[in-house]
């Protein structure tokens, strides 16, 4: 259960209406009910009734707001002291997560733009993989985070670093190695490499990636790709 769900059904249970909870979080009406729908599959109870004229929490939906808000507290109170404890660390460290192959044969140009702007920074590497890649950015384990961008998430401003075509990587002797180009279509079917557990926003960038294939390996980050391929077939 992700934590920004909870959040939205808070918002919800205070505004009642659905275009106005959407705003506050920044996404838009449709999406925003969807989510609601995704976490009552989730609990296994329907938490709000509908009508064209209002929205009201069911009973099971007033349980669950209750004790999402004493959650969302703690959730905020540890990020708080995070922040607290950090906010001693020298401001000329920046803390750079990284996920899989990060900016290539472009870092020596992104570290010299960075310490042009702040003379004397320091920059920490922090690994990081496709289920920890926007966690750590808004829990404060790193200050910004180099990573793949499948679409906005809560609370994360991202700006476009470098831009790469899908690539589909298979087995040498696969049916599909000597193709020009490949569509979605083509190889749904196939046998995918596992991940671990991700954000909608990325299962939904994988589309039929997101479900694996029988005993496939678990890849975490852009760069255990090929060899996973190479060695599983």
């Amino acid at each position: 259960m992700e934590i920004r769900l909870l959040r939205y059904v808070v918002t919800l249970a205070e505004e009642l209406y659905f275009g106005r909870a959407a705003e506050r979080h920044h996404i838009s009406q449709q999406p925003f009910g969807q989510y609601i729908r995704r976490l009552e599959r989730e609990v296994g109870a329907l938490l709000f009734e509908r009508t064209s004229r209002r929205v009201t929490p069911t009973p099971a939906g007033v349980r669950l707001v209750a004790e999402a808000r004493v959650l969302l507290d703690a959730v905020d109170q540890l990020a708080e002291h995070a922040r607290s404890e950090g906010a001693g660390r020298d401001e000329r460290t920046l803390r750079l997560g990284v996920l899989g192959f990060g900016a290539g044969q472009r870092w020596d140009d992104l570290r010299e733009a960075l310490k042009a702007q702040v003379p004397g920074l320091r920059i920490d590497h922090v690994d990081l993989d496709w289920a920890t890649q926007h966690r750590a950015v808004l829990d404060h384990t790193v200050d910004a985070g180099i990573m793949w961008h499948a679409g906005p998430v809560d609370g994360l401003r991202s700006d476009v670093v470098l831009s790469s075509p899908r690539v589909a990587v298979v087995p040498a002797r696969s049916l599909l190695a000597d193709a020009t180009s490949l569509t979605m279509d083509d190889v749904s079917d196939e046998p995918w490499l596992a991940t671990p557990p991700l954000s909608a926003v990325m299962r939904e960038w994988l589309g039929p990636a997101a479900e694996s294939g029988p005993n496939a390996p678990v890849v975490r980050q852009p760069a255990a790709v090929p060899t996973a391929v190479a060695t599983s077939g």
